[in-house]
């Protein structure tokens, strides 16, 4: 038998090897553009679009009809809204209350007695409430995995003067199927104390779409922070199949008002089998935070609103003194191939923690 020659075999191995090494490039350069995450400047549109692997997951965005920025719409990795539509873009068979409730935000409903949660609940401006004002973006950078924009913005009363000034860095983050939306705002009082006095109208919010919200058959009256209510009406529930789940083991409808290092809203749109989770960090005011959960889609986590939240046991009312800061701290986890364990939720919101 006559075996090959050794030069042979050496050129077969730095062959394969070669061939490997291709390979193993093409597939992380595929990688790498199917979650790289850019951004595209609306200017005329008061938007800035994030755009992972080259189809838009949301939009900064900082419309006059709002009187805050928001991010709208948020999307999945497949490109399936998670957020309602309305009153921006609706679509068939939505709710059509609470019309300042849009998108993802953060405000509060009793900032200095001014209400900046409330503002927009008609439609229009109440002249009476406060409003986030953009201001700017300062920064923006582009990532393989993983882009963060950096935002200015002004807490303005009715008369135009700045109560707070904030500064906000979002980290957006893409892993294979997974989206997270990092959010560290920093609020510091600009002329004075500011005092946000107990209120459960508030503060890091989410507006869901109809899917993920639980399914009901009775109609709710619920009331705002001036005590003003508002009916929201049974619907059908065709295709509504969410419900909530604390990192403390509550569920349903009766999580609203407790306390957790995470909640997640699961349930399914089509053939996604989605979890929507906040995370809490562990340097935020209140840790673990309480959570103004409602079955009709308003998904928050709330740190001031302890009256409320208590029955009036307790109270918070925290003042912010003059030219000092408070930072606020949220992940937003969107699976969308699987409800995500608590085992998996938990090493998410450790990550999360470590990193800020």
């Amino acid at each position: 038998m006559k075996w090959p020659s050794i030069g042979i075999v050496l050129s077969a191995a730095i062959f394969f090897v070669s061939c490997s090494t291709v390979s193993r490039k093409q597939d992380e350069k595929q990688m790498d553009s199917s979650t790289r995450v850019t951004f595209v400047k609306q200017e005329a549109d008061q938007r800035v679009d994030v755009i992972i692997g080259g189809t838009r997951f949301t939009s900064y965005w900082w419309p006059d009809s709002v009187y805050k920025p928001i991010l709208y719409p948020i999307l999945t990795a497949r490109g399936t809204p998670i957020t309602r539509g309305f009153p921006i873009k609706a679509r068939a068979g939505e709710r059509r209350d609470h019309m300042h409730q849009v998108g993802n935000w953060l405000n509060y409903g009793n900032v200095n007695g001014y209400d900046f949660w409330g503002n927009g609940v008609d439609g229009i401006r109440n002249v009476n409430d406060g409003q986030i004002k953009h201001l700017r973006i300062d920064s923006l950078s582009d990532g393989n995995g993983e882009g963060s924009m950096v935002t200015t913005a002004s807490w303005i009363d009715p008369a135009g003067k700045e109560l707070l000034r904030e500064k906000t860095a979002f980290h957006f983050i893409a892993r294979d199927s997974l989206r997270m939306i990092d959010r560290i705002t920093t609020l510091t009082a600009s002329a004075g104390a500011v005092k946000f006095k107990d209120t459960k109208e508030g503060m890091f919010g989410i507006r869901v779409a109809r899917q993920l919200e639980l399914p009901s058959n009775e109609d709710i009256i619920l009331t705002d922070a001036h005590g003003n209510p508002t009916t929201v009406k049974a619907m059908s529930n065709e295709g509504v199949t969410g419900n909530y789940r604390s990192s403390e083991g509550v569920t349903g409808p009766a999580v609203w008002g407790t306390r957790a290092k995470w909640m997640d809203l699961y349930g399914n749109i089509g053939n996604e089998n989605i979890s929507l989770v906040i995370c809490d960090h562990p340097k935020n005011l209140s840790y673990p935070t309480y959570w103004h959960a409602r079955g009709y889609g308003l998904f928050s986590a709330n740190p001031f609103g302890v009256k409320d939240f208590t029955e009036g046991k307790d109270s918070l009312n925290y003042t912010l003194a003059d030219r000092q800061s408070l930072t606020f701290r949220y992940r937003i986890i969107i699976s969308c191939d699987r409800h995500l364990t608590d085992a998996e939720i938990n090493a998410y919101a450790d990550d999360f923690a470590k990193r800020y």
